[in-house]
């Protein structure tokens, strides 16, 4: 007897197969057939007809590492179809630190209400998560910034010979921990000082562990071909395999600057370099409000930035910087920037930047630093967000082959100690928003290759076991939703609605979504082995 049967579903595999009408039968967690079941019983049977039943969603690039600390039931994810999601990206991770008080520096989305936040390396990070009911599944990457901060502490310089070599071993202490890879991100502090030659002997131990090296380049505007050159060279000198997060040129590129990069990659791979990418799938960038601030006023520790920002002096030599991580700023345009994430500030969020000026009756750029300094120790989980993608690059990006699709944001929930995050514009609604706005409604994709793109391809690439697919013998990671509804509901001023269109969830074998509605299951699991 199956434990459970999904009836006269349309099945997609996630394989780009074109989709048949079909059971799915489930047995102590995996998927044991798919086909016409006649004449077999189920301890329960839920009809599907009319839906569309495919794997559940893997999201390959997230911020989570620590939002499933504080609450794991990752409700933004699980109610838009997501079964697992991968954690530490951007250079970015929860582990390892020195001392537990060096949590909250490196932690994105660090929270108070998260009391058992205590461990110190990579394996005990994950023993964390392991003691926490999740409602995805969850692999994490090690990252770089972090390591950095281990080794270095708060100092804004390179590593010299010494501390490169206990870097590079602590990435190896990680991935003996379980660590499914190592990132980095090279446009932020500390990964802005790191030279290729830092991060080959790195990515050396990723490459060793067949692991993903993935980075958030050092540019994507104006420097855009050297940004990408440099994450290809890295590649190709380690041996690693290269993943490109979020790939999409930002505002101040040339408008050529996707193509150009494709050709690059493509020549690349013909030389042998592994290299895939993603995409986020909106035209919208994120990242946080400090990201803005000159390497010279980051510097030292939380005290001294916010006297600097105190400065008179200061502020002007700040917002002078000629080339701030975001041209759009410099470009002044304020309207197309938005307040994303504040913890003193809530009431402004999702307010433009012109319009918070015009409010507090400043120069939108005083605005900025006035928000920085009034959020004072919560600065670094401050986010704003500007409009600095072109839907063309995302169009053309969506038809290759090795793309996939993600959400660079964070699992939270409109209820319990996250409520009032955001993460991104896409935090609540990224796949429904692939899936209608791409897929249903522009038809850049078919509903099939729409499908690998956020399931089997992500798990391939990744090298999870037994995930990504409907297939006999994988874990029952599923998604049942209606093509024609699912939907994302979030806007600029109302970002914290989930997705509509999900009917069910099943994570493991065990449903987290019935008929529209979350259950109080959460059937996720740390992931630690991965395919050779």
């Amino acid at each position: 007897m199956f434990d459970l049967i999904l009836k006269n579903g349309e099945i997609h595999d996630g394989l780009g197969s074109p989709g048949f009408v079909g059971d799915v039968a489930i047995k102590n967690g995996r998927i044991e057939e798919i086909g016409t079941l006649s004449k077999v019983e189920a301890k329960e049977i839920i009809d599907a007809t009319g839906l569309t039943v495919s794997p559940g969603f893997v999201d390959m690039h997230t911020h989570s590492d620590f939002t499933l600390i504080a609450d794991g039931r990752a409700e933004s994810q699980v109610h838009q179809g997501v079964t697992t999601e991968v954690i530490g990206q951007c250079g970015m991770s929860c582990a390892p630190v020195c001392s537990h008080s060096a949590i909250r520096t490196v932690a994105p989305w660090y929270t108070e209400e998260a009391e058992h936040a205590h461990w110190h390396g990579f394996g005990e990070y994950l023993q964390a998560l392991d003691n926490t009911d999740l409602g995805v599944n969850v692999m994490a990457f090690v990252g770089h910034g972090t390591i950095h901060r281990a080794v270095l502490g708060g100092a804004l310089r390179a590593g010299e010979p010494d501390e490169i070599d206990a870097m590079t071993k602590l990435v190896d202490e990680a991935m003996e921990e379980g660590a499914g890879g190592f990132s980095s991100g090279l446009e932020y502090f500390p990964g802005i000082l790191a030279a290729p030659e830092h991060l080959v002997p790195m990515c050396e131990v990723a490459a060793k562990y067949n692991r993903l090296y993935a980075t958030h380049v050092r540019n994507r505007d104006t420097h855009y071909d050297l940004g990408f050159a440099e994450a290809m060279a890295t590649a190709r000198q380690s041996g690693a395999k290269l993943q490109i997060s979020h790939i999409q040129p930002k505002f101040g590129a040339p408008d050529y600057a996707m193509e150009h990069t494709l050709e690059m990659i493509d020549l690349a791979r013909r030389h042998d370099t592994d290299i895939a990418f993603d995409v986020i799938p909106h035209d919208w960038n994120h990242t946080l409000m400090a990201a803005i601030l000159p390497k010279w006023a980051q510097a030292g520790g939380l005290d001294e930035v916010l006297m600097r920002l105190s400065n008179k002096e200061d502020r002007e030599k700040i917002k002078a910087n000629p080339q701030p991580m975001w041209l759009i700023v410099k470009a002044r345009k304020w309207r197309d920037v938005v307040l994303l994430n504040a913890t003193e500030n809530k009431d402004l969020v999702g307010a433009d930047f012109e319009e918070i000026g015009r409010m507090r009756g400043v120069d939108p750029y005083d605005a900025v630093l006035d928000i920085l300094l009034e959020e004072g120790e919560n600065m670094m989980a401050t986010m704003w967000s500007s409009k600095s993608f072109r839907e063309s690059d995302l169009d053309l990006c969506l038809q290759q082959p090795e793309c996939a699709v993600i959400s660079d944001t964070v699992a939270i929930a409109n209820d319990g100690v996250l409520k009032d995050l955001v993460g991104s514009l896409s935090g609540y609604g990224w796949a429904a928003r692939f899936l209608q706005h791409y897929v249903r409604d522009r038809s850049v994709l078919t509903l099939e290759d729409g499908l690998a793109k956020i399931t089997s391809i992500p798990a391939k690439r990744l090298g999870l076991k037994e995930r990504g697919a409907l297939r006999k013998g994988y874990h029952a990671d599923i998604c049942v939703f209606d093509k024609q509804l699912i939907a994302s509901n979030f806007s600029a001023k109302h970002p914290r609605r989930y997705a509509s269109g999900i009917a069910h969830v099943m994570v493991n074998g065990q449903l987290s979504m019935r008929n529209g509605q979350r259950t109080t299951v959460n059937g996720g699991q740390v992931i630690r082995e991965f395919a050779a």
